[in-house]
């Protein structure tokens, strides 16, 4: 059964190695263990028994969330966690009275833009040359509540 819950201590290793297979720019296990203490992270872990198959994650700042990263296991897509894990930050988000929640996403993630405007989010500019694999522009992306 899949199960959705908050970030612990034995998650960062899991997560990193998530990370590598998702995406180009991967966080560091440190990255996510710095998480554990960051008193502006927001977490959630999807897990299929005791594995991790997906996280998505928020920093709150001055009343508003700026998602860091949406990743589900490939094997695992096209299962609703990706769905799942986002109405977990908006719901988390909306309980917090946060204004908004914005992200960045690739210019050529259209399925991820897909998913993202299914949840209310809007386009509201472009950071050119954002990704530093690639230089790919990022599309910003924000859901107002």
């Amino acid at each position: 059964m899949i199960t959705i819950d908050g970030l612990n201590a034995a998650d960062p290793p899991y997560l990193a190695e998530l990370d590598k297979r998702c995406f180009a720019i991967p966080w560091s296990e440190k990255a996510f263990a710095d998480e554990l203490t960051n008193p502006l992270a927001h977490y959630f872990i999807a897990r299929d028994g005791g594995k991790v198959i997906g996280y998505a994650g928020f920093w709150e700042v001055c009343g508003e969330g700026d998602i860091t990263n949406v990743a589900v296991d490939e094997a695992y897509r096209r299962q609703r966690i990706g769905s799942r894990l986002i109405e977990e930050m908006i719901k988390a988000a909306a309980e917090r009275g946060l204004e908004l929640l914005t992200l960045e996403v690739r210019r050529s993630n259209i399925a991820a833009q897909g998913l993202y405007r299914k949840y209310g989010f809007e386009m509201i500019g472009e950071r050119r040359a954002y990704y530093a694999d690639n230089r790919e522009d990022a599309l910003i992306m924000t859901r107002k509540f």
